[in-house]
């Protein structure tokens, strides 16, 4: 109402909307903007929006603009109140005399003070309502909102009969054949189709109503025809297949990882969108049936909703490791980020190609001296508000260290540098294999190690061989040596060298009798030497033996040997 308290408000009268603005209060000087609609009072359901970019007005009633058809200026009335209030269905208005009826009877009561109240209340109704201060919506934006992709369509207006009339409202649920004709009225409605223009459309059942309305010239003879009932069916569409490759291996040195970019998670990763579908193959002649089958469709150009890259395991610690994402990118590409411990987010519709570019700038970091080994993430995208999700590609990342070790003396590395490393790690790098191995070159391979003691134990092995065959050379050769005397030199000697006897208090006293016997039969067996041998060794015998001989008187201290005594030691 033009009397009420307000700063802006929407109100109809009759056919009309009108829109009154107030943009300096000081100026007590209101702007109404009126537009005389049919909509307005058809009794059907429409939509209506409003942007107001003063002292531009633009008013959208089921997707189509309309600009104001009158504007004026109301003069000078009383401004609004400073406290700001909002209203929906009625207005603030100020009433100083009031009539109130009380029963049956017509007698007023005045009341004084009534300073505000709530008039001129809307009559109809409201499916929603909704204010956006700050904000302006493009006009592709509020169309969109708006316009429905799917709807009814005529596809024949070539051949559309003479006197035939279409209708079609903005959002396509409703669409009007008017004409004289039956039979251009019936080939007419042939040519009325439902259309779906998503990609990927929502399965389910349509109902349809056909309706139809017969003007006659005469009341009586009008008849009048029921209205058919029908539906159409959307199938399931082919699911798109998103698809996320690169490398899902990375092992660098930490300082790499302590670098200021950090080390990028997925520096060649390829985003790839394709249906699959089913296609009529040919029919074999010994088969009645229809054979399907399922191809793969060349890759097509999809926008991506929004991406996340999540960790396995435990969170990160933002102490020691972070995620990195230049947000400046991500900002001329109108996308939103979200980066926290436990995951990072992207969302926005975007394309493929933008989607690659910046999850390829995603770099993990860490700080120095964070004993940190081992990292995985996942990586996920999706389509059409999360409805089609991709694959989950893993990607592990290796921070390798190198191992700082203190100055050993010469003599101690020397005969420590081919000691396998492995016991030489230090306690938080158990279990972590260490690739940078010139950091040390003193320090060999396990590979070197083996070769060396390979080769070590095969000299000696030919050292081994070689001696012992130069000891059976030795052997032999002395075996063979002709001559009595050698031999016996030989014999005598290796008896000599085999048997040491220390006999400076041992006395021996051999029977005489026993050792002529004996020579005797040596000599019968063996050459001459032998028996010249036996006969030096029994002189030698008698005479060690002469105080003792069989000649003496003193049979007392005689011991007489016999073939069958063993030999006594005393």
């Amino acid at each position: 109402a033009e009397d009420g308290y307000s700063h802006y408000s929407l109100t109809v009268h009759g056919c009309r909307i009108a829109f009154l603005y107030w943009p300096l209060l000081e100026s007590a000087r209101p702007v109404k903007f009126l537009w005389k609609l049919e909509q307005v009072c058809d009794d059907e359901w429409h939509h209506y929006a409003l942007n107001l970019e003063f002292p531009t007005v633009t008013l959208y009633v089921d997707g189509v603009s309309y600009d104001p058809a009158l504007i004026h200026d109301n003069g000078l009335i009383q401004p609004p109140r400073q406290e700001p209030s909002l209203m929906i269905g009625a207005c603030w208005a100020e009433e100083k005399n009031k009539e109130k009826i009380k029963g049956n009877e017509n007698s007023t009561d005045t009341v004084q003070g009534d300073s505000l109240s709530i008039h001129h209340y809307f009559h109809g109704y409201l499916a929603g309502f909704t204010v956006r201060p700050g904000s302006l919506e493009s006009r592709e934006v509020i169309e969109c909102l708006y316009a429905c992709r799917e709807g009814l369509d005529y596809s024949d207006f070539d051949s559309l009969g003479k006197g035939m009339k279409v209708h079609v409202n903005p959002s396509q649920s409703l669409l009007t054949l008017e004409g004289d004709d039956v039979e251009t009225f019936n080939h007419a409605i042939q040519h009325v189709a439902y259309m779906n223009s998503l990609r990927f459309a929502t399965p389910g059942v349509r109902p349809l109503r056909l309706t139809t309305t017969v003007k006659c010239f005469s009341e009586e003879s009008c008849v009048s025809i029921p209205d058919v009932e029908g539906y159409v069916v959307v199938l399931q569409p082919d699911a798109p297949q998103i698809l996320l490759s690169g490398n899902a291996h990375f092992a660098h040195p930490a300082s790499d990882f302590e670098a200021p970019d950090g080390v990028p998670l997925f520096p060649n990763l390829q985003i790839t969108c394709s249906i699959s579908h089913q296609v009529e193959a040919k029919k074999d002649e010994s088969w009645h049936g229809t054979v399907t089958d399922t191809r793969m469709s060349d890759e097509i150009v999809h926008n991506l909703d929004g991406c996340e890259i999540s960790l396995v395991g435990d969170d990160l610690d933002p102490e020691r490791e972070y995620l990195l994402l230049d947000g400046a990118l991500l900002q001329q590409r109108g996308l939103e980020l979200v980066n926290t411990s436990a995951y990072l987010t992207i969302t926005g519709v975007e394309s493929i190609a933008v989607y690659e570019e910046i999850l390829r700038q995603v770099s993990y970091h860490i700080n120095r001296e964070a004993a940190l080994y081992e990292r995985k993430f996942h990586l996920s995208c999706t389509e059409m508000n999360g409805r089609y999700s991709s694959n989950e590609f893993t990607v592990e990342m290796n921070v390798l260290h190198n191992m700082n070790r203190a100055a050993h003396p010469n003599h101690i590395l020397s005969s420590q540098q081919f000691v396998h490393r492995g016991h030489h790690l230090l306690p938080e790098l158990s279990g972590h294999s260490l690739a940078s191995t010139h950091n040390n070159p003193m320090v060999p391979s396990a590979a070197t190690v083996i070769i060396v003691v390979c080769v070590g134990f095969l000299a000696l092995m030919v050292i081994l061989g070689i001696l012992r065959i130069h000891s059976l050379h030795r052997r032999g050769a002395g075996q063979e040596v002709p001559g009595a005397a050698e031999e016996g030199h030989t014999g005598t000697g290796g008896k000599e060298g085999d048997m040491f006897w220390d006999d400076s208090a041992l006395t021996i006293i051999v029977n005489p009798m026993e050792s002529y016997q004996s020579c005797q039969e040596r000599a019968a067996e063996s050459r001459e030497g032998r028996a010249g041998e036996c006969l030096e060794d029994e002189e030698d015998s008698t005479d060690s033996e002469t105080p003792d001989s069989p000649d003496s008187n003193d049979v007392g201290d005689r011991h007489i040997i016999g073939k069958g005594d063993g030999p006594h030691r005393y």
